[in-house]
């Protein structure tokens, strides 16, 4: 029988909001065992993000899959309990604030005292050290102070983006950590610590967008690179829109001036090289944009398409998930929850041939698997009713 490309591997995930969150997601869509520590009683707050009687939608998306154990850390029986999961765990992630886990008695030389096989994952803000390391950080800083919201918005008005993108690409970052450090396991024995920020990765993200600067000393704003990649957006008739991209084969080009009958732009002075493009690409929009409100969006995929023009919708959400070819992929899953009913999810983000698919699988309430997760360790029901009481565990 395949099996998941991660399966017999175990997580302890100290962690809440996104960046951790996501990056145990995509182990656990890989076949890890995640164990969700959360605070008792109400856990991660980012359960509360959006109104919902059980957990919010956002909170679902990152959690699914997992066990959740409501632990109080700060009590020495649930630190003991948290200890007693390490010693079996092969990956143990935290996203504190630097200094929480090792006051938590949860820090990297610690846990590698009791499992010298452990990766032990750490996501900050800003780094370990450093001048801002001890600072607050969400998304929207990681966004800001990383460069990348200066490529995405205009900066004489600038606007906030409608994800959490940072967050995000930190968690994929993280996620790809582990799995660097659990390949080199298999050769040294040995587990290491592994160290992401919202800085650090987000920067590496845009590194091309660094790269350019470095080399040219330009700074590159939104525009920057929609110019190189003779990138579009426009309105059709209906008010529908529609992106181009022509990227540098000249073939693109040249096929999207056949399409709306402007081959004459390709002897025009101001269009004929890359370069003279790049320059005058203010210019260049302007005269397309007329020809894309003379007919419907559909209509203009239809004959892009017919050309080979690099084009597609730009949806909006309800757009992408109504989209044929994403439900011919089966990107969305249903899942089902005892209490909560039925969810619909997006699925993992690769698939392997040969190996077992783990399908999504619902998001744990608070505390939902705490009395089997103890029970696992050898916890009788007296002492699990006792530790109930004293509010150690939830």
């Amino acid at each position: 029988m395949p099996v998941g490309a991660l399966e017999g591997i175990t997580v302890v995930e100290c962690c809440t909001f996104v960046t951790g969150p996501y990056a145990t997601a995509l182990l656990a869509d890989l076949g890890a065992r995640v164990i969700k520590i959360e605070a008792p009683p109400d856990g991660d707050p980012y359960r509360y993000f959006a109104p919902d009687p059980f957990f919010s939608p956002h909170f679902a998306h990152l959690n699914r899959g997992k066990r959740s154990l409501a632990l109080d850390l700060k009590s020495p029986q649930g630190k003991e309990i948290c200890l007693k999961l390490v010693k079996q765990a092969d990956v143990f992630v935290e996203n504190f604030r630097p200094g929480v886990a090792e006051r938590l008695g949860l820090g990297y030389e610690s846990l590698r005292a009791l499992n010298q096989k452990l990766i032990y994952c750490s996501i900050s803000a800003f780094g370990q050290s450093g001048p801002y390391a001890n600072n607050p950080g969400f998304d929207t800083l990681g966004q800001a102070m990383s460069g990348l919201l200066s490529v995405l918005t205009d900066m004489d008005k600038p606007k906030l983006m409608g994800i959490a993108l940072s967050d995000y690409v930190t968690g994929l970052s993280a996620g790809y950590g582990i799995l660097g450090a659990l390949f080199a396991r298999q050769k040294t024995q040995q587990g290491c610590r592994v160290e992401t920020s919202l800085l650090r990765s987000t920067l590496a993200f845009i590194g091309e967008a660094a790269a350019a600067y470095l080399r040219t000393g330009e700074t590159p704003d939104r525009a920057a690179r929609v110019k190189n990649a003779h990138a579009f957006a426009f309105a059709a008739k209906d008010g529908l829109p529609l992106v181009i991209h022509c990227s540098v084969p000249e073939k693109f080009w040249i096929a999207l001036l056949k399409t709306v009958d402007r081959l004459d732009l390709a002897e025009d002075s101001r269009f004929k090289t890359r370069d003279e493009r790049r320059e005058n690409f203010a210019a260049l929009e302007a005269e397309l944009a007329p020809a894309f409100a003379r007919r419907t969006r559909q209509k203009w995929l239809k004959l892009l398409a017919k050309n080979d023009v690099p084009a597609g919708p730009l949806y909006d959400m309800a757009g992408v998930l109504a989209d044929p070819q994403v439900r011919h992929e089966g990107l969305i899953e249903e899942v089902e929850h005892p209490k909560a009913g039925k969810l619909r999810l997006v699925a993992s983000g690769v698939r392997y041939e040969g190996l077992a698919y783990t399908a999504a699988k619902a998001p744990p309430l608070v505390g939902e698997q705490s009395a089997q997760i103890l029970a696992e360790l050898g916890y009788r029901a007296e002492q699990m009713r006792m530790l109930r009481q004293q509010g150690v565990v939830g």
